[in-house]
């Protein structure tokens, strides 16, 4: 028998003094877990999720098909984001959440049969469960819609979930004579097409906002997010307030949003353009509110279908493409910052080693001239001579060496970029009999090495250029900090050209361009015939990405 905190002896001590029966241990903390209350924070949970759950099923109701099914149902979708999130044991909010809107078709006019109701809500909380658990599976934890193979995975797990809950539905429906057997293959369509279409809505906006929300309202909170949000509104509701087939003007609106916003701005863009469709329809306004209820539920379901699956597609492609472009300027940085490290090691290993033979060498072949000399041979024979020759060999080795390890173990930008831009400035003035001026503050300008570096770089090329293809006599380079960025600037007053034709052969743009990409910079070309050159880079000031 387990023992307790007392033992054995002191435990049946206790129970025989209290006149109760002696129960193991290990059964009666099974007992107290079980009289255990949930905490206020859990209850408060619960009933956050069910007034949630409660919200998104008036929200649907509003464009109802029959008694029991919607042309869209958000519930599917919240309910399944949170159990995703949150975990299985937030299943009760759910349960609440349908008891209470089953009560309402429980009591209300055109009462469903409770049977046929009991067989909707088991299905409805299966679907949830389901759902969560497929998601878990399919996409891994904490997904935020960002990637090509979350989009899908969410489209097969809903997919899947919501046909358990059309199908218990349709049966029970069926079995309660609520339905025709006639109707029950257009009846489960527009049950399970209803449930997804929620699904896609909102199960996505809540993944994608659910993860840093302060971070990304910081992100939409702008000129532009405003713009955004204002052309989707305006565009669903011209739209939708026509008969006309317009209602695909809204999808620019879409792409900008996945565009410039990624996942939060898209799945925004979605609930909204989501709910003006829903609205309008409803209130019997716009393309889909004068067909058959069939075609109109119908028509409405694909339309957020094809919306939803469209931006959220695009937005994880960008997603993609942006964290590939990261991880890659990542790669760069570390590899130029185990290039910096290993010119470090090689100056370490060229002092340690290389220099201090140089300097055994000369030490060994001074003492042998000494030993000539007092042996009276002097340095003029030929063995004198020869040592005279080795010793000014090692002299100049030595130097060449001092000045190899110097140079290794100092970067190029380590007294700033001006600095560094203005000595290769001065030595092309020397080489080609190009005058080039440079101006900038001092060696503090808030960038990391590296990205100093990479400037350094895209000045070096564009200086090249001007020397080989611009035709100049004089050229200037000024940096300077403006509003939270560094800006460099290489401007020449050459013969200029085209920037936005190709120009084969000439690989200092494209170098140009690549090298600014990978410190999170924007490089601008500003040139014409006969007109010169501008080359601008823009760097935010104290990071080394976008």
């Amino acid at each position: 028998m387990p023992r307790g905190p007392l033992g054995e002896r002191g435990y049946a001590l206790i129970s025989s003094q209290a006149h109760v029966p002696v129960v193991p241990p290990a059964l009666g903390q099974t007992a107290v877990r079980g009289l255990r209350l949930p905490s206020l924070r859990y209850v408060g949970g619960v009933l956050l999720l069910a007034a949630a759950y409660y919200g998104a099923a008036k929200v649907g109701q509003t464009l109802r098909y029959t008694a029991s099914v919607s042309a869209i149902w958000p519930p599917a979708g919240v309910g399944i984001a949170a159990l995703y999130l949150w975990g299985l044991r937030w299943w009760p909010g759910v349960l609440l959440g349908e008891i209470l809107v089953n009560a309402e078709l429980l009591l209300g006019a055109g009462a469903l049969p409770i049977g046929s109701l009991l067989g909707q809500q088991i299905g409805n909380i299966a679907e949830i469960i389901v759902g969560a658990l497929l998601l878990r599976q399919l996409i891994g934890q904490s997904a935020a819609m960002d990637r090509v193979g979350q989009v899908g995975g969410m489209l097969v797990a809903v997919g899947t979930a919501t046909a358990i809950s059309a199908t218990a539905g349709t049966v029970s429906m069926i079995a309660g004579g609520v339905v025709d057997r006639s109707d029950a293959a257009e009846f489960w369509r527009t049950w399970w097409l209803g449930d997804t279409s929620g699904a896609l809505v909102a199960t996505p906006l809540i993944l994608a906002w659910a993860h840093r929300p302060t971070g990304v309202w910081q992100r939409i909170r702008s000129y532009e997010g405003a713009a955004m949000i204002a052309s989707v509104i305006a565009l669903s509701l011209v739209a939708f307030s026509t008969e006309e087939p317009i209602r695909y003007m809204v999808f620019p609106a879409l792409i900008w949003s996945a565009l410039r916003f990624g996942p939060p701005g898209a799945t925004l863009a979605i609930a909204i353009t989501a709910g003006v469709a829903i609205g309008e329809t409803a209130n019997e306004v716009g393309p889909f509110a004068h067909q058959p209820i069939n075609h109109q539920t119908l028509s409405t379901q694909l339309y957020i279908w094809v919306a939803a699956l469209t931006t959220l597609v695009v937005s994880a492609v960008v997603s993609e493409r942006g964290e590939s472009s990261r991880e890659l300027a990542e790669a760069r940085r570390s590899e130029g910052e185990r290039a910096i490290e290993e010119r470090r090691r090689i100056a370490r290993g060229l002092h340690d080693s290389v220099s201090q033979d140089l300097f055994s060498a000369a030490l060994h072949t001074r003492t042998a001239q000494k030993a000539l000399a007092q042996d009276g041979a002097g340095r003029s024979g030929q063995v004198g001579q020869s040592l005279g020759t080795i010793a000014a060999l090692i002299k100049s080795v030595q130097g060449e060496i001092r000045s190899l390890i110097f140079e290794l173990r100092r970067d190029a930008v380590d007294d700033g970029l001006v600095a560094a831009l203005a000595q290769h400035a001065s030595a092309m003035d020397v080489a080609d009999e190009l005058t080039v001026e440079v101006e900038g503050p001092g060696p503090r300008l808030g960038l990391p090495e590296i990205v100093e570096a990479q400037l350094l770089v895209i000045g070096q090329e564009a200086l090249t250029n001007v020397r080989k293809h611009a035709d100049a006599s004089e050229a200037q380079v000024r940096v300077d900090t403006r509003q939270g960025e560094v800006v460099l600037e290489i401007r020449d007053n050459g013969r200029g050209f085209n920037p936005t034709t190709t120009h084969p052969g000439h690989f200092g743009l494209d170098s140009m361009r690549s090298r600014a990409a990978e410190i999170g910079g924007r490089i601008t070309i500003t040139s014409g015939p006969g007109t010169g050159t501008l080359v601008r880079v823009r760097v935010a000031a104290g990071t080394g990405s976008s």
